[in-house]
């Protein structure tokens, strides 16, 4: 039988009850993997040359009551602290897989990369027609860019400049059905796939 990276057994993590119980089935199950995606993929990015990027697996420290409902492993151009920078992040949800490029509220350049992406929207509308947006990183739902266009993308720009708290997230979803039946060979090259689509939005984005 041919091995997958993904089973369901790591998609159930976000169905086990309690904070404990589901830290210890992340920590069991799930950042292994992203361990050794962190270890497979920070050298593809770091070789783009604009910078030696570090992988960062989420921890979920400051929670004390909710658990977490997704995780992911993020990469950026620190050792410490990821946030407050451009990254990538592979990660799950119980629903789907994530690779996205994030710009999230924690970052102090919001209005100068909404402005260059304003500038050279093309570079976002040819992403092919699986590649998705988002607002909010807290949230699962994201919208096909082929699908919303030149006006609602202009509008999520538009915001991640005037609101404090707006975010820009841009990648690709792979539902939890289509992630497990993946040999892990294609995994991996799914995931290199879409960083290199998602390399030359980050060149525009950190400018």
């Amino acid at each position: 039988m041919t091995k997958t990276f993904w089973t369901e057994n790591d998609f159930s993590v976000f169905e086990v009850d309690g904070l404990d119980a589901r830290m210890t089935a992340l920590q069991e199950r799930i950042q292994p993997k992203f361990t050794k995606l962190g270890d497979l993929f920070t050298p593809l990015l770091s070789a783009h040359g604009k910078g030696e990027f570090f992988p960062h697996v989420a921890k979920h420290a400051r929670r004390t009551v909710n658990p977490p409902s997704d995780s992911w492993v993020a990469f950026a151009p620190a050792k410490r602290g990821y946030k407050a920078l451009p990254h990538f992040q592979i990660g799950l949800w119980g629903t789907h897989l994530f690779i996205v490029l994030a710009i999230i509220y924690e970052n102090p350049d919001k209005k100068g990369i909404s402005e260059r992406l304003l500038k050279d929207l093309p570079l976002l509308t040819a992403l092919p027609e699986d590649y998705v947006v988002s607002g909010d990183h807290m949230k699962p739902e994201a919208k096909s860019i082929q699908e919303i266009g030149s006006e609602e993308l202009t509008a999520l720009l538009d915001r991640l400049h005037d609101v404090k708290k707006a975010e820009f997230l841009v990648g690709r979803h792979l539902k939890r059905n289509q992630a497990t039946a993946m040999s892990e060979k294609e995994f991996l090259a799914y995931v290199e796939e879409s960083f290199e689509k998602l390399l030359p939005v980050y060149d525009r984005v950190i400018g």
